[in-house]
């Protein structure tokens, strides 16, 4: 497989070697170049080899260069290949139960180990074949993180919609003996891979510690828009109880068996059980904060920390100046209770809930709550400034999932919408910050 070359960077070891845009590599070190992994396994040589097309003729690059040194080029595709897409049909898909109106970029399925690897992406290895799980291991491509939902093979394939599903006990052994570590999670459906099921998979994956670093607890997201849909709840108080009875239990015989707890539960869960959120010790190195486990926690941490260094001055409670912290239904208790306890001199800070009617009241979270979410519950609200999370925003854009603009909110509402960053002591700035925009609007 030729990879086009999109461009060189200027003064680059590229450049020196004269490669330009055009060219074509076909092979490095005598192999061919399937993607941007093995693009970068390859380049991390002293010495190189590089065959390369140009028009109709085939010339050849030798190069020394320090091990990890960069060549400097550029291609068209960010992974130089095109994405691997998803072959199942998950009962619990959350594409499956996108509104109408919903984006089509977001319609997209993805099932790409490469982006597991890069981004820390779930991914259920069923469209990897024992080929490519001989590549992941001879490029050292660790760790990954899979969802197992279940490690019984017939229930795993029931979940997933497919047999390919029955091949993840052979393949985690496989990568485990390639020396390749995996973090995993298990989305939980009520009655289905809970209970018996649940205590079957922790067990299983804790016999494959420490290539199994760790097990996420996730329960089901469920939108308004599952007509059609295999039938499914969210978890009640009792049955998230029911759930973190089992994680507790297994914790603490691991982490006297192997050193760590190994099954961390969502924030999700303590939330839905109306359970407190465990201290930080408990989420040990946070390895599962991606997937929503340890978020509040370190949110708490971190504000301390910075709360901590203020002076004593800037900790009185009451104040003029109002701002708003929106929020989804299942945080809005934590945080609430967490600023009252840490007031700033001269803010009154209100936490508010906001139902999602884009996806449907059972979606709680934050981070999918819409621009179209927040004006309609804050069309009313008086206050200099409402604060939001990032993560309601698309990566690297001011724009809510709804196709809202941020400045499109801030004009409906008449007052400034302040995006926040997810750590705590970047809360705590923005409250200081947004004390300041009394009367600017």
């Amino acid at each position: 497989m030729a990879q086009r070359i999109a461009s060189v960077d200027a003064g680059s070891l590229a450049e020196a070697l004269g490669l330009r845009g055009g060219d074509e590599i076909l092979t490095i070190n005598g192999e061919y170049v399937a993607d941007l992994l093995d693009y970068e396994a390859l380049c991390a040589n002293r010495r190189l080899r590089l065959r390369v097309r140009r028009g109709g003729e085939e010339i050849l690059c030798d190069l020394h260069k320090d091990e990890y040194a960069p060549l400097g080029l550029n291609f068209d595709r960010p992974l130089m290949s095109g994405t691997r897409l998803c072959c199942n049909r998950c009962l619990f898909c959350f594409v499956d139960q996108l509104p109408p109106l919903a984006r089509p970029s977001l319609r997209v399925k993805d099932d790409d180990w490469r982006m597991s690897m890069m981004m820390g992406n779930y991914v259920t290895l069923t469209n990897v074949s024992d080929r490519e799980i001989g590549r992941i291991i001879r490029r050292h491509a660790s760790p990954l993180y899979i969802s197992v939902h279940a490690m019984d093979p017939d229930l795993r394939c029931r979940i997933l919609g497919t047999p390919r599903g029955a091949r993840l006990p052979e393949q985690l052994k496989a990568l485990a003996g390639g020396g390749i570590q995996f973090h995993t999670q298990a989305v939980l459906c009520p009655g289905l891979n809970d209970g018996a099921a649940l205590e079957d998979t922790i067990e299983k994956l804790a016999a494959m510690h420490p290539a199994a670093q760790s097990l996420a607890l996730v329960p089901v997201g469920l939108t308004g828009c599952r007509e059609g849909l295999h039938p499914l709840h969210k978890y009640t108080r009792a049955e998230a109880r029911a759930v973190l009875e089992i994680a507790e239990r297994w914790r603490a015989r691991l982490l006297e068996r192997l050193g760590t707890r190994f099954v961390f539960p969502s924030d999700e869960f303590y939330l839905a059980a109306d359970w407190a959120v465990p201290p930080e010790e408990e989420y040990e190195d946070y390895g599962q904060i991606d997937d929503g486990v340890g978020m509040l926690r370190l949110l708490q941490t971190e504000f301390d920390e910075a709360y901590r260094e203020l002076p004593e001055a800037m900790k009185r409670p009451g104040g003029a100046v109002k701002l708003t912290i929106a929020c989804g239904v299942s945080a809005a208790p934590f945080l609430r209770e967490m600023l009252a306890a840490r007031p700033v001199t001269g803010v009154s800070t209100a936490v508010r809930p906001v139902e999602n009617r884009f996806f449907g009241p059972s979606v709680t979270v934050s981070g999918l709550l819409t621009g179209g979410d927040l004006l309609r519950e804050l069309q009313n609200e008086e206050c200099a400034a409402v604060l939001v999370t990032v993560c309601m925003l698309r990566d690297g854009d001011n724009v809510f999932l709804d196709d809202m603009t941020l400045e499109e909110v801030s004009r409906a509402l008449k007052k400034p919408v302040i995006p926040v960053g997810r750590r705590g002591d970047e809360l705590l700035s923005a409250i200081l910050e947004a004390s300041r925009w009394q009367g600017r609007w």
